[in-house]
């Protein structure tokens, strides 16, 4: 993979970096001497590299992972309370953490978290900020606010609990114990376990994969399951929901998914960003 112009953050201790391979960009966290743990100042960067990458219509499906073994040891633990801080409120209920989830969230193209090694603390919540989390079999989880004292950010706990349940969320917040990749699958912290040995690879032609289907169909149900999830009103989603049908009106995507379809063909869609 090449790295992509000007798209490089640099932190002293720790950076983060876009990679692009095609129509896939890769996010890679990069501090490996301490497994990958994220820094005060790279909390902040997250918002920026996110809003280069959403306009760049080049890039189709991000991939994120840490870099070497490990996808991420979570908060850079020296300097935690500073990351949790908000100065607008005054609180520390997630701070610059919860602005990069958030941004990841809300981020309108298809996300995959490639997990291999630990995933950790702040590490899983960028995770669970992604679309499709797939885990190496040596992929580690643990979510440990418990072992230190402190009371994880309610966006990460919403989203654990969305995924995993309120009782294995109970379990892994209050226990602060280390689950294996198999076990994280079953506990719907992970989409699905791949083999250590063919990981990377297989998370490239997945990614590739999700950039070979309609972006109009993915970015539209992407933001129709988000909505349907965070239990917004029924109008709201009955509007969202009408305005997705007027973009397809006007998207060649259907039309040239039929014909493809039809040809026996493989298809090539066109649309690429809702309208204006």
């Amino acid at each position: 993979m090449s790295t992509a112009a000007g798209s490089t953050v640099q932190e002293g201790r720790g950076e983060l970096r876009v990679e692009q391979d095609g129509p896939v960009a890769t996010l890679v966290m990069d501090n490996p001497s301490m497994r990958n743990a994220i820094t005060a100042r790279m909390w902040p960067q997250f918002a920026t590299l996110l809003a280069r990458l959403e306009d760049d219509d080049s890039v189709k499906v991000l991939v994120v992972r840490g870099a070497g073994t490990h996808f991420s040891a979570g908060a850079d633990i020296a300097s935690v309370r500073d990351i949790l801080h908000d100065p607008a409120t005054g609180q520390r209920d997630g701070g610059d953490i919860t602005v990069a989830e958030d941004a990841l969230s809300r981020f309108r193209k298809p996300t995959v978290a490639a997990i291999d090694g630990y995933c950790v603390g702040g590490g899983w919540q960028i995770a669970g900020a992604c679309d499709i989390r797939m885990a190496s079999e040596n992929a580690v989880f643990g979510i440990t606010p418990a072992k230190i004292g402190i009371v994880y950010p309610l966006s990460g706990i919403r989203k654990l609990v969305e995924l995993a349940g309120p009782a294995a969320a109970k379990y892994l917040l209050f226990s602060g114990d280390m689950v294996n990749a198999a076990e994280a699958m079953r506990l719907g912290l992970a989409m699905k376990v791949l083999s250590s040995d063919t990981f990377w690879e297989d998370i490239r032609a997945f990614a590739l994969h999700l950039a070979g289907r309609s972006q109009f169909s993915i970015q539209s149900q992407k933001d129709l399951v988000n909505a349907i999830s965070g239990h917004i009103p029924e109008a709201d989603l009955a509007e969202r929901n009408a305005y997705w049908q007027r973009e397809m009106a006007a998207s060649a995507d259907p039309r040239i998914g039929v014909a493809a379809f039809l040809a026996k063909e493989t298809p090539v869609f066109t649309w690429l960003r809702p309208q204006a």
